[in-house]
């Protein structure tokens, strides 16, 4: 039986649905993207997928699955669709090193990350401190990723390949290192963080991933964000 397209729900900008875009992308796995904008998420019929009302859900036909929070359909992913281990290990530790650096990227990069963004970009009022206290936060999980790229010292964060742990971290990478342009605290990025920056420029560089950062890209553009 031939398999059928997973259905995405996303958004034209929001990073996290279009993480799962890029492991699909890199799996090889077809999909459906049906974008929903924000406003529309606590909606009725939005609800009935995900009762949480964010973004992104997903809908496997092929096993019949509804999920929702992006960490756990990561791993469902994964768990269905890389039978062959080309972004996963199967053995002790990098496994469980793939699960501890994506649950960092859930708890670390992607709240601070937001809240950096959401001060310094959206909030009706200019709050310097909050801005001042989130943009540490970016550096200081940019520092953590360094530290542990540089233990590990393949240029990944796990093992000798791209795994799903770093395909975790691009969107809001992404996000992060344009505020920090915006801001004026970019200069010294490469400096300070040799790891991390050669580590996001090969991410970018990945056919698949390149492909998703440019719809983004064009999607931003045309609502007016950088």
């Amino acid at each position: 039986m031939s398999m059928q397209p997973i259905k995405v729900w996303g958004h034209w900008g929001g990073p996290n649905p279009w993480k799962i875009c890029m492991l699909l992308e890199e799996l090889g796995v077809t999909y459906n993207l049906e974008m929903v904008e924000f406003q529309d998420v606590k909606k009725p019929d939005y609800l009935k997928v995900n009762p949480n009302g964010r973004l992104p859900a997903i809908e496997d036909p092929n096993t019949g699955i509804i999920l929702w929070e992006t960490a756990a359909i990561i791993l469902y992913l994964i768990e269905q669709y890389d039978g062959k281990g080309s972004l996963s290990y199967e053995r002790s530790p990098e496994k469980h090193l793939c699960h501890q650096w994506l649950a960092f990227q859930v708890s670390g990069q992607g709240p601070y990350f937001g809240q950096a963004t959401y001060f310094a970009r959206f909030h009706p009022e200019n709050l310097p401190s909050a801005i001042e206290r989130y943009v540490k936060e970016i550096l200081r999980v940019i520092g953590v990723l360094e530290e542990g790229l540089a233990r590990n010292g393949t240029g990944w964060l796990v093992g000798d390949k791209c795994t799903y742990a770093d395909l975790s971290f691009v969107t809001w990478a992404v996000i992060g290192e344009g505020l920090l342009h915006e801001i004026g605290q970019a200069d010294r990025l490469e400096e300070k963080f040799p790891r991390y920056t050669a580590w996001l420029k090969a991410l970018k560089g990945r056919e698949k991933v390149a492909k998703c950062l440019e719809v983004i890209a064009k999607g931003r553009a045309a609502h007016g964000l950088k």
